[in-house]
């Protein structure tokens, strides 16, 4: 029994291909940064973790022993098994064969989210994880298009973007004055090159953005659930507003995803031919993955309508059925921790600045696009500068920098040593704003910076 009124092909196609092209972005994010965030000489090194904890947030491999050959083959192994889902190599097989695919890429991916401690504490991670575990459900080729699956996307989707209403409702005051995007371009955790233009948008205009997302994210995703073509058309509503988000922001894959999930409720007409049948056993595991998924859904359900409502947080070990949101309050004034090293005196010395690769650093640099790519070093230094807990990392970080140590230095753009450990590293905050439109015609920069104070005195590789 069809009970949406289409053909669900081609949102099969769209989930599967779009979820494991976002774990191939994970696992090469991983390999290319965890050894030197957590790695066995990295800013919190996991053997050094897992000696410490009783138990790890959920089940992992690197429980039973950790190396950095095998995180990197770990990493290595689950983009390849990805590039080979995107290329659509086991949905022509059995139901079975892109089941296991997927099953290996959530367990794989898990097994690097539960040690990777502050560096892998974002919402896109476990939202990640529960749609490879949904995927796994979707079938091959020869089975049609399962109908709970797709529900179990759409409910997805719903706790996704109304969980992010509520939370930003529940939250601070801009969002209900309709005043949030007065601000949110500056001082987001990490700009593109757009973010300047959006931010000298008419506050008019700003004020019906704000508008538009309320709608698009308490009222549209209702309609996900309807028939169609209406759930079709909530969905190009909430893909809209992410395409938005995404020449906006660096967020990581968190808009992508976004937007490939929604794909869920896009429909095209019944097709002429025979529809492939649907094999008993394949039927009764996603009848089985339903009923679990509908037992787990009543902690996020009771969590949408809670008055402290969580934001981004798991209710069991396997990372399903979790809770979601973004941006409940949104800072007026940007600050950036800016880290300099000196080869000389520390009093009369010349300081230099080290570049980052995505977070503002010099006026004049333009802002980049990163994204669904995540560097996570530079989001770590957007907190840091929030004034939120970070020296058990900062520090261990500016210890590398006096080392030299080429693992670090690959996570940032430049270092104004070249390769030789300073005498000195330091840490200043600065104030930023974008520059108006006549600073910008006049001085060509994007940023006006000034200097607040020191954020970490110098320290030197003798202590």
């Amino acid at each position: 029994m069809d009970w949406f009124g289409g053909d669900y092909d081609l949102a099969r196609f769209a989930l599967q291909r779009g979820i494991a092209a976002v774990y191939a972005v994970a696992f090469v994010s991983s390999a290319l940064q965890f050894p030197a965030l957590l790695g066995e000489g990295g800013l919190l090194p996991v053997p050094r973790y897992l000696a410490r904890v009783l138990r790890t947030p959920g089940p992992t491999l690197f429980s039973w022993r950790y190396s950095d050959r095998l995180m990197r083959t770990v990493a290595w192994a689950g983009a390849a098994l990805a590039l080979s889902v995107v290329a659509g190599l086991p949905q022509r097989g059995p139901a079975w064969l892109p089941m296991l695919a997927f099953l290996a890429l959530w367990l794989g991916y898990m097994s690097i989210v539960n040690v990777g401690q502050v560096f892998y504490g974002f919402g896109w991670e476990i939202l990640l994880l529960e749609a490879g575990f949904l995927a796994a459900f979707l079938g091959s080729e020869e089975t049609t298009t399962p109908v709970v699956t797709l529900w179990l996307f759409r409910w997805l989707v719903f706790r996704l973007e109304f969980g992010a209403g509520m939370i930003k409702m529940r939250g601070d005051p801009v969002w209900r004055d309709l005043t949030a995007l007065y601000y949110h371009h500056e001082t987001q955790p990490m700009p593109n090159p757009l973010s300047w233009w959006f931010h000298h948008l008419p506050k008019p205009l700003h004020r019906l953005e704000v508008l538009g997302n309320h709608a698009a994210q308490l009222v549209v995703p209702f309609f996900l659930f309807a028939p169609q073509p209406v759930a079709a058309v909530a969905a190009g509503v909430i893909i809209a507003t992410q395409c938005w988000l995404v020449l906006s922001g660096n967020f990581a894959w968190l808009n992508v995803i976004t937007i490939i999930l929604a794909c869920s409720a896009v429909a095209t007409p019944p097709g002429a031919g025979a529809a492939p049948g649907t094999p008993a056993w394949f039927a009764v595991v996603v009848l089985a993955m339903g009923v679990l998924m509908v037992v787990l859904s009543w902690w996020p359900l009771r969590n949408l309508f809670a008055r402290n409502q969580l934001m981004n947080a798991s209710f069991n070990r396997w990372r399903l059925a979790n809770a979601y949101g973004a941006f409940g309050s949104i800072t007026r004034l940007r600050y950036e921790v800016a880290v300099e090293g000196t080869d000389g005196d520390p009093v009369t010395g010349e300081w230099r600045e080290y570049g980052f690769r995505g977070k503002p650093g010099e006026p004049g640099r333009m802002p980049r696009q990163f994204a669904p790519y995540h560097l996570r070093l530079d989001w770590l230094m957007w907190f840091l500068a929030l004034g939120q807990p970070g020296m058990h990392w900062f520090v261990p970080f500016l210890n590398r920098l006096l080392e030299a140590d080429p693992a670090t230095l690959k996570l940032l753009r430049r270092d104004p040593f070249d390769g030789r450990p300073p005498a000195w590293v330091r840490a200043r905050v600065y104030s930023y704003r974008y520059t108006t439109w006549r600073e910008w015609r006049r001085t060509g920069d994007w940023w006006v910076r000034k200097p607040l104070g020191i954020f970490v005195p110098p320290i030197s590789r003798s202590g």
